[in-house]
């Protein structure tokens, strides 16, 4: 967006914010820049004494007050308005002023139309309610979906990978994910999480607090070897991976 944006159109905006800061300090006495200069007071004092109990409360007190004293001046109301309206300005021009590339092919290189048929996936987008592969065998096909509550429960006994990387990609809000995987197959994992443990492959994370991990198997970086990406997302909850 800022890079799209104009010097002239900068200028103005910048002044114009000058001018409202100005007509703060001339007409309301101040307004909030008195109250923002006490809490920097407030956050100074609170600082030097921050080992001291009342020395906490009276820096958070600051912090807390010229948030909202910054957040009422004129000026800065200003400008968060200005760039909310340049950002849908810019959006919208940029729908408008979308680049299509399109090859130059003459009559003999022109291609006929691929033939497209549909392919249905291991699991559905489900809000509510436990999900689970197959117990008989089954035909594999990459996962990619997203839930609300619930577990989500996937073997890879039952299966025949690709022979190029297989994925699953699962973003779930709260509820448990358990994925089994063979002996013969190298695991690429990369988890993140704000509140839960995971277990993956014999580590062990009990703690998770807002957090990603990555782990892979040494041979990963082997193409010749069946392999599988998982990459997941959880608000809440907990991951295992294992062999089996």
């Amino acid at each position: 967006m800022f890079q799209r944006l104009t010097t002239d159109r900068l200028n103005w905006i910048l002044i114009i914010g000058v001018i409202l800061f100005i007509i703060e300090i001339a007409f309301f006495h101040g307004g909030m820049i008195i109250s923002a200069l006490f809490c920097g007071c407030l956050i100074y004092v609170g600082k030097k004494m921050f080992d001291q109990l009342w020395g906490k409360i009276v820096f958070w007190i600051g912090v807390i007050g010229l948030i909202f004293a910054v957040l009422n001046m004129f000026a800065v109301r200003f400008l968060l308005v200005a760039i909310i309206v340049l950002f849908i300005i810019d959006y919208s021009k940029s729908k408008k002023e979308a680049v299509y590339i399109k090859p130059n092919l003459s009559v003999n290189e022109e291609r006929m139309p691929d033939s497209v048929i549909a392919v249905e996936s291991l699991f559905k987008h489900q809000i509510f309610g436990d999900q689970s592969t197959a117990d008989a065998a089954y035909q594999w096909r990459d996962v990619n979906i997203h839930g609300g509550f619930g577990d989500r429960v996937i073997d890879l006994s039952n299966t025949v990978l690709p022979r190029d990387t297989a994925v699953i990609s699962i973003r779930h809000i709260v509820g448990n994910i358990e994925i089994y995987v063979p002996y013969e197959v190298e695991v690429s994992i990369h988890h993140s999480s704000i509140f839960g443990r995971a277990h993956l492959l014999g580590k062990h994370d009990t703690k998770l607090m807002n957090q990603s991990i990555s782990y892979q198997t040494k041979h990963y970086d082997d193409t010749t070897l069946p392999r599988i990406k998982i990459v997941t997302a959880l608000f809440s909850g907990d991951i295992e991976v294992k062999r089996i």
